[in-house]
This record gives structure tokens, C-alpha cells and sequence, in this order.
């Protein structure tokens, strides 16, 4: 990759992982429902502020409509459903835990993404990349592995759901999505992704408990202007020059930044595996990013690298 998209890369990751701090904050006032009500909400009106001041970032409308369904469908399985699972799973599971489960996106975007994405084959350096960041996950995770199913491994469980909803939207968004600018796609996202979860919640939140305390108010904040609003145009304008496959490793970042922020924040348990996880996560991005530099071409060729 080159050295922006590094940047961005990197950037996005330790946005996304602060985010499982803030969920667990916030779902100890409000219900699931309402947390991802207010961050789609804000997420939704700081894309607006953005897109009303930056002319460039926007596209016709003629050819907004044609992608209406898709940004729908981007809005149910990249948004709403894993939100709720991962709000959900807040409230059983530490967030570093949570940050750590969120990490094995990767695995079912490589499994997915060769079906549909005829540039992002599947290879012996992204076999070997995803296997050792997928080492360091397990090692992460098996001290919290419990014996019996309880609300501990449910919480586990809409972890891994959610994380397959973000392989298959990756997928998906890099094969319907990218001809538009990124803040407008991700605009698209919140817009289809708010009107849907404000309805689920009106109709099941009976009376709507909004939050009092001003931690909370934060957290839904800056869960929907970084977390969310930000987190997507960046998102969406690397996506298309990266691939799915190595777009979804920005999730084996999530760790390292949530089981981080868990110990020293909220005082979640400590383990020494975490360092050589860690290390194992980092080796797994360096392996599936790595692209050695061609010093020559033939006449007329352009190295994949250069391409992308």
C-alpha cells in the first residue's frame, strides 16, 4: 500500500478501537437499541455538515438513485445488525474481549471475497498473513473461553455474527458501491441505516430511555461523528484501492487498541498472551500488506503494486 493509505489505514484502526470503550460505557445507561439510534443519528448529521460545505464530495442525484438499494442493503448488514450485536454483546462481554472477537472479520472476508472480487484472489502470503493474525486472536481469546453456554458465550457468539456481517459487507460494498464519492457512500449508509433503526426502536423501546448522564451523551457522540461519520469516508475512500480482504485485516488493529484502553480505563484483567497476541496480530497485517517492489517491467507493464 502506499504511504496515505498506510496512514489511513492505521487511523481507522485505532478509531474503530476505541469504540468498544465507549459502547461499554454507554450500554450500562441505555438499552442496545438506543445507543445505535443516537450514533447512526450523529454519524447521519455530521456526514450532512460535511457534505453541505464540500461540493466535491458529492454525486448526482440521477446516479444516487440508481445505487439507492444497494446503500439499503450496506445500511442492514454493515450498520445495523452488527451495531446491535456489538451493543449487545457490550453488556456481557469486557470490551477488550468484544474488541478482540470483532478481529476475526478477515477470516470470513477472505472466504468470501474471492467469489465475488476477481482482484482479490486468494494466496499463499494472505493464507499465511490471516493464519498468523488469527494465531494471536486465539491466544488473546482462550483465557476467556468459559465451559458451559451462558450469556458470556451468547455474547461471544453476536460477536463472531456481527464480524461475518462486516466480511460480507466489505465484499459487497467494494463490488457495488465504488463509484461514488466516499463521504456521499457513507452518507447513503448512515441515512438508509438511521431510518431503519429508529423505526425497530420506536416500535420496541416502550417508553424511549434517553441518556442522562453526560459520559453517555459523549460516548454516543463520539461513537457517531469518529466512530462512525469519520471512521466510513475513510473506510470508503481506501476500500476501492486496497481490496476487501486487506481493507477487513484494519480489524486485527481493534485489539490492540481495546484490550489497551480496557486495562488501563476500566480496569479489565491483564494477561501476559495479550503481548504475544498482539505481536502475532501485527506480523498477520505486515504479511497480507506486504507487496515487494519490482525494479523492472516488461515493456508496456504496470507491477500490481504500482497499480494499486
Amino acid at each position: 500500500m502506499k504511504s496515505r493509505d498506510w496512514l489511513l489505514f492505521w487511523l481507522l484502526g485505532i478509531i474503530w478501537g476505541t469504540s468498544f470503550l465507549w459502547i461499554k460505557i454507554a450500554v450500562t445507561e441505555i438499552s442496545p437499541f438506543m445507543l445505535v439510534s443516537f450514533r447512526t443519528l450523529f454519524a447521519l448529521l455530521g456526514l450532512a455538515v460535511f457534505l453541505l460545505f464540500v461540493k466535491s464530495a458529492r454525486a448526482e442525484w440521477a446516479l444516487v438513485r440508481k445505487h439507492l438499494g444497494v446503500f439499503f442493503i450496506l445500511g442492514l448488514i454493515n450498520v445495523v445488525t452488527p451495531w446491535l450485536l456489538i451493543s449487545w454483546a457490550g453488556q456481557h462481554l469486557d470490551s477488550g474481549l468484544s474488541s478482540i472477537l470483532n478481529s476475526t472479520m478477515p477470516l470470513f472476508t477472505i472466504m468470501i471475497s474471492p467469489f465475488f472480487v476477481s482482484d482479490d484472489r486468494f494466496t499463499l502470503p494472505k493464507a499465511a498473513g490471516l493464519l498468523t493474525g488469527f494465531v494471536g486472536v486465539v491466544i488473546l481469546l482462550y483465557p476467556n473461553v468459559g465451559g458451559e453456554w451462558n450469556t458470556h458465550l451468547a455474547g461471544q457468539a453476536a460477536m463472531l455474527l456481527a464480524a461475518l456481517c462486516y466480511g460480507g459487507s466489505t465484499v459487497y460494498a467494494r463490488k457495488k458501491a465504488g463509484v461514488l464519492p466516499a463521504q456521499t457512500q457513507a452518507f447513503l449508509q448512515f441515512f438508509m441505516a438511521t431510518a431503519m433503526i429508529w423505526i425497530f426502536t420506536l416500535a420496541t423501546e416502550r417508553p424511549l430511555q434517553f441518556p442522562r448522564l453526560p459520559i453517555t451523551w459523549f460516548a454516543l457522540l463520539w461513537l457517531g461523528l469518529l466512530g462512525s461519520g469519520l471512521a466510513y469516508i475513510i473506510y470508503f475512500d481506501v476500500l476501492p484501492r486496497i481490496g476487501p480482504t486487506r481493507m477487513s485485516m484494519v480489524t486485527y488493529i481493534l485489539p490492540l487498541v481495546g484490550v489497551l484502553l480496557g486495562i488501563i480505563i476500566l480496569g479489565e484483567r491483564f494477561y501476559w498472551g495479550a503481548i504475544i497476541g498482539a505481536l502475532l496480530i501485527l506480523s498477520g497485517i505486515t504479511i497480507v500488506n506486504y507487496r515487494p517492489k519490482r525494479s523492472k517491467n516488461a515493456p508496456g507493464e504496470v507491477s500490481r503494486a504500482e497499480a494499486e
